[in-house]
């Protein structure tokens, strides 16, 4: 038996039976005003009954009328509540912690009235407004809210985003943050929207709930965020009491060039970033980037670099991925194919993924769900 994998561990007051979470991975197969479909409960009983200590939700939008992209979850008002309740029972029927991750997508976003720290436009979308700072307030209170109704739903914790470029990275990065108040400039003042965040929404939640952050170590441009600050606010975020750092590097911008590609090939290509992080910090850390085999995800847990292991595109391909690994059936896993990213070109065309490697019987009871 894989002893290292299959240890419990603690986040934050939720026991985790193993040591494989599922990282939180748009498929979008949500309705388009914002609620689960049967499609989304479908992939998430699955996803709770394939034997992951901890399966989280992706990328919950907290503010509907300013941050949108097509197919995303809401969790901005009281209306969703009864879906995401849905969601959080077949999440845990299966065995599984329930986590929801809740965003802003500032300037990442296809609203026409974008907000951002400052008016950077991403790619060629509209230039954002500039947030006040009343905005700020306002916002930081939208996340406490979802976080709160995240906990009502039945979820067992609740995880910020705060990668991949979204508002919480925004005001970090010294490239898309110009501003010259008590929230730009110097890293202390770039730190300031996200640790108030975070206290908000863990005053919400109250002591004991796990709030759990999805961490951007690098932004991979040579004028954003690197290494060396990002660890100074992974510090601060250990210090407020977050129940853990998911560990990722990168943003729209950057992880799609040449080299970034052909990088994200390669087996656990990030997790370097997770064991950096991991020296500066008092928490469980979840390492991710192609962790494809349990050979692999065993040697991120040995190494020490990371407490535990984020799994993505590899569930999708094969649900049961840790129920075979637990039972040494390594060679029944259905692998995800290096270099396909079939599923990720459907979902940034706001399609619904298909994993390339799926039977045909798998493929045909998704589509069929989500023709309903």
């Amino acid at each position: 038996m894989r002893s290292v994998l299959f240890q419990p561990i603690n986040l934050g007051g939720c026991q985790l039976s193993n040591r494989i979470t599922m990282a939180p991975t748009f498929v979008a197969y949500n309705n388009f005003d914002g609620t689960v479909s049967d499609a989304t409960l479908e992939h998430y009983r699955d996803m709770g009954a394939g034997g992951a200590g901890m399966v989280v939700v992706e990328n919950c939008i907290v503010d509907g009328e300013r941050s949108w992209f097509g197919r995303l979850l809401r969790v901005d008002h009281d209306n969703f509540l009864p879906g995401l309740t849905k969601l959080s029972g077949v999440i845990k029927e299966g065995g599984a912690a329930a986590f929801c991750q809740i965003n802003h997508g500032g300037r990442y976003s296809t609203n026409p009235n974008l907000i951002a720290p400052s008016p950077i436009p991403a790619f060629d979308w509209p230039e954002p407004r500039e947030m006040t700072l009343d905005d700020i307030k306002e916002v930081i209170q939208m996340y406490a809210q979802a976080a709160l109704r995240v906990k009502r739903a039945g979820f067992d914790g609740v995880e910020i985003h705060g990668a991949t470029g979204y508002l919480p990275a925004q005001f970090l990065s010294p490239r898309t943050n110009k501003r010259n108040d008590r929230y730009g400039g110097s890293l202390e003042n770039r730190m300031r929207f996200g640790l108030e965040l975070v206290q908000a929404v863990k005053d919400a939640v109250g002591a004991g709930y796990p709030v759990g952050y999805r961490f951007m170590a690098d932004e991979w441009m040579n004028d954003g965020l690197q290494l060396t600050e990002a660890k100074v606010y992974a510090a601060k975020l250990s210090a407020v009491g977050v129940a853990y750092l998911s560990v990722t590097a990168g943003l729209y911008e950057s992880m799609f060039t040449e080299d970034k590609i052909a990088l994200s090939y390669q087996e656990n290509y990030m997790v370097d970033y997770a064991g950096a992080i991991k020296e500066v910090v008092n928490m469980p850390v979840i390492a991710a980037g192609r962790i494809a085999t349990p050979a692999a995800a065993e040697k991120v847990i040995d190494s020490g670099q990371a407490d535990l292991i984020g799994l993505a595109r590899v569930l999708l391909a094969d649900p049961e991925w840790p129920l075979k690994a637990k039972e040494e059936r390594d060679h029944e896993i259905n692998l995800c194919r290096t270099k396909c990213d079939s599923c990720l070109n459907l979902v940034m065309q706001q399609k619904p993924a298909i994993c390339a490697t799926w039977d045909v019987e798998r493929k045909k009871k998704f589509r069929a769900l989500l023709d309903k």
